[in-house]
């Protein structure tokens, strides 16, 4: 009966045990061991897992990335693209027709103020110089003739007047010579009018076989030849360009500067550009002027002025700059910065360091013995990477521009440097 009642009581464990021939006390040992048992196997997993967390899954403590407060000089300005133009720049061309029959220059030629450049056929000009000549000697012929047929007619009208008044004469005759007279002095007056005008045309021809002599208008270098020897120029409409003449030895910069920053802009300030070629290279300059429209009013128009709303504006600004080795050329590309303030030797931080800007100025970082506490500071110019502290903050203080873990620090500064950096 004893026996019967063991087995009804470990019946349902997971433990067997065989309890046909054990005392009680057999019994309970067997059943202390497999219960500590299966507590140490718990405890070892307890163990093990607490262990992969901690080691594996625990997140690391936050870091901060800080930079100190230091001095440098802050440069604010607007940049600009623009391009380079000769600050004198012509057109020559030709004012008369025929073949270009030579041409006295080549392209990179440096010429002087009347230089000949260019050489028209001047045979049409001479023909017509001719002509107008002719003309003109033919109507002072024709004066002279008229001059001494009225010195005839008025002396024919003097003796009528000494005879009608001695009544030797008709008065028919008197009105007759009369009429006589003032016609042909009449005629001599539109002779001198045609004479006049005979020696207009005579200085225009003139003139214009001058023009097929094309000189330089001014110095300057040859920087561009339309017009080939043996093409024949039409000049009825416009005047056809044979060649382009520049003055290189100063340069003008068309800056477009965007209608956001024009209103910022003002004669007068401090430019400076680079050239593609070389970067590293500033050229210094002073604003000289603004023009009052964009480039597109010359295009523009009202039907087109919807449209034209929904593109950037852009405004020149206007600057000179010596180029006595001529490396400027025309059209390159200048990197155009305007100077609107500089501060030498001012408190800096990285932009990256402000927080949002309350009442009380922009909110700050800054670290104490490792941890970060709240300061509001007020600042000035910018240039687009540091900005300048006016107060708040003192030289050498460490200013949060970045927090995570040291690994995502590493990670970070990995990516990049890139796989070939040292």
């Amino acid at each position: 009966m004893e026996k019967m009642t063991i087995q009804a009581v470990f019946k349902q464990s997971p433990y067997k045990i065989d309890v046909g021939f054990l005392s009680h006390g057999d019994i309970f040992n067997q059943v202390m061991k497999k219960i500590i048992t299966a507590v140490v196997i718990l405890l070892i997993v307890v163990l093990i897992a607490f262990g992969i967390k901690h080691f594996f899954f625990t997140e690391p403590p936050i870091s901060y990335l800080s930079v100190s407060v230091t001095r440098m000089d802050v440069e604010e300005a607007v940049l600009a693209t623009g391009a380079l133009e000769p600050v004198k720049q012509v057109n020559v061309g030709a004012q008369v027709n025929g073949q270009l029959k030579s041409l006295k220059v080549k392209l990179g030629d440096r010429v002087k103020k009347g230089d000949l450049l260019a050489e028209i056929d001047p045979v049409l000009q001479e023909n017509d110089l001719r002509n107008t000549e002719a003309s003109l000697e033919n109507i002072k012929a024709q004066k002279k003739a008229r001059e001494a047929q009225l010195r005839q007619y008025e002396l024919a009208y003097q003796r009528q007047l000494k005879m009608i008044a001695h009544e030797a004469s008709a008065k028919a005759d008197l009105e007759a010579a009369e009429a006589q007279f003032n016609t042909t002095r009449a005629e001599l007056e539109a002779l001198n009018a045609q004479i006049r005008q005979a020696t207009i045309q005579v200085d225009t021809a003139r003139a214009n076989l001058g023009y097929t002599r094309i000189a330089a208008p001014m110095d300057g270098e040859v920087i561009a030849i339309v017009t080939q020897e043996g093409q024949t120029v039409v000049s009825a409409q416009a005047a056809p360009t044979i060649l382009v003449l520049a003055d290189l030895d100063t340069m003008t910069i068309k800056a477009q500067i965007s209608e956001a920053d024009v209103i910022r802009i003002k004669p007068g300030l401090p430019v400076y550009f680079t050239i593609l070629g070389a970067p590293d290279e500033r050229h210094y300059s002073t604003l000289r002027a603004i023009e009052p429209a964009p480039d597109t009013i010359a295009t523009s128009s009202t039907s087109s002025t919807s449209a034209a709303v929904a593109t950037a504006v852009y405004y020149n600004g206007l600057f000179d700059v010596e180029n006595p080795d001529h490396v400027l050329r025309t059209s390159m590309t200048a990197q155009v910065s305007i100077i609107l303030g500089r501060a030498e030797n001012a408190l800096t931080i990285p932009l990256t360091a402000l927080g949002k800007k309350t009442p009380e100025g922009y909110e700050v970082r800054v670290l104490k013995n490792g941890v970060p506490e709240s300061r509001h500071i007020h600042t000035g110019l910018s240039d687009n990477v540091h900005i300048e502290v006016v107060d708040g903050l003192a030289e050498g203080d460490e200013v949060v521009v970045g927090e995570g873990n040291a690994d995502a620090f590493a990670e970070n500064g990995a990516r990049r440097r890139g796989p070939l950096a040292p």
